[in-house]
């Protein structure tokens, strides 16, 4: 019989893990708008949750809580279980060098951070991403619609991860001790070196550099230029034996731009 796979939100990254996982013989069912339940359909849920050898969820925290674990939680008893979290738990770090021992809780994704934590203590192997990108969603979509800003502060810097990097690190934390997982590339750099380069693939201008203010970014976007961090992949690579197939965004961007 196929090992059975439930993941919870079958968005961006959470679809292209359950194609790989099909691949692998894997059967998948899913809530999410292109899932095959409905989250609101607890008794069709429960009864895959019971069946299922495997639970991913990608399922966002709301302002309230998490809402997988608040109407799931006790169908997950005894389930081996990944999470997909965020770099943001670690908040400001002033562009050093974090690795999962680093306290989490104190910049302001408050919510992801108790969630983070909730998924841990139920002994889940929770992968923190930082930014994600992949075909239809890179630098290169934002260059080609004029979407694209180089803001001005110097030292600021991100991680980021290619989205097929984040299908081999799920695949391969299925089998994984429990645990917190950084899943990131290995070249964090500024935003502005991102766009850079999107613009010389593609033979673009680069855009003006601008202040934040003068930018006119969403309260969102502010947010993501608050916090300035590099992301260490190591327990990945020595735990998982995850090593990304887009080691720097170069090679991430190359391969979203062939795939078009």
């Amino acid at each position: 019989m196929s090992p059975r796979l439930f993941i919870f939100g079958l968005g961006y990254s959470a679809a292209r893990i359950a194609a790989a996982a099909e691949a692998q013989g894997w059967q998948v069912l899913s809530t999410g708008r292109a899932g095959t339940l409905s989250f609101d359909d607890a008794g069709s849920v429960r009864l895959a949750l019971a069946d299922s050898d495997q639970v991913l969820s990608s399922v966002p925290p709301a302002a309230d809580g998490d809402p997988v674990l608040e109407r799931y939680g006790a169908a997950l008893t005894g389930k081996p279980l990944t999470y997909l979290s965020s770099t943001g738990v670690y908040g400001d770090c002033g562009g050093a060098w974090v690795d999962e021992s680093v306290t989490t809780g104190t910049g302001r994704r408050t919510a992801r951070s108790e969630a983070d934590a909730a998924w841990l203590a139920r002994g889940a192997r929770v992968l923190r991403l930082p930014g994600i990108y992949g075909p239809g969603r890179s630098a290169l979509e934002r260059v080609r619609e004029g979407a694209a800003r180089r803001i001005d502060l110097p030292g600021q810097v991100f991680s980021r991860v290619h989205v097929d990097d984040i299908v081999q690190a799920a695949l391969l934390a299925f089998d994984a001790p429990a645990g917190a997982y950084n899943i990131a590339d290995d070249e964090p750099c500024s935003q502005n070196t991102v766009i850079e380069y999107a613009c010389r693939l593609l033979g673009a201008e680069f855009p003006p550099l601008q202040s934040l203010e003068e930018a006119q970014l969403s309260p969102m976007a502010r947010g993501f230029y608050a916090e300035n961090r590099r992301v260490a992949n190591g327990k990945a690579k020595r735990v998982l034996g995850w090593r990304p197939n887009y080691p720097t965004y170069r090679e991430g961007l190359a391969a979203c731009l062939a795939s078009t």
